[in-house]
């Protein structure tokens, strides 16, 4: 199902933000070029809170133990493995919209 989240404007560059969804956290993230991610706001090492780690580029750190994940497919960075829920995101006339169902897009 497609969910309106809100304005492109209230996520900040660089930085992640949590909505919920039924019972799944989601840290949205924008780059400086203006695209938007969503991925599980969990990091499948220690359940670390994703919202709160640093984006650089197209991927996130996690502020716990550091794992870098892409936020464009879920992937951990090796030499860690494992994956996170993506969602697809789309935005029109700056409202973003997450695609949603309870599996998301895992790679």
């Amino acid at each position: 199902m497609r969910i309106k989240i809100g304005s492109v404007r209230h996520v900040p560059e660089r930085l992640g933000k949590t909505v919920a969804i039924q019972n799944t956290k989601i840290a949205l993230f924008r780059t400086t070029d203006g695209r938007v991610y969503a991925i599980e706001n969990r990091c499948p090492h220690k359940g670390g809170d994703l919202s709160q780690g640093i984006l650089c580029e197209e991927f996130v750190y996690c502020p716990y133990h550091d794992w870098k994940i892409s936020v464009k497919d879920g992937i951990v960075q090796a030499p860690d493995q494992r994956c996170v829920k993506t969602f697809p995101v789309e935005i029109e006339n700056g409202t973003i919209y997450i695609q949603f169902d309870e599996l998301g897009e895992s790679q």
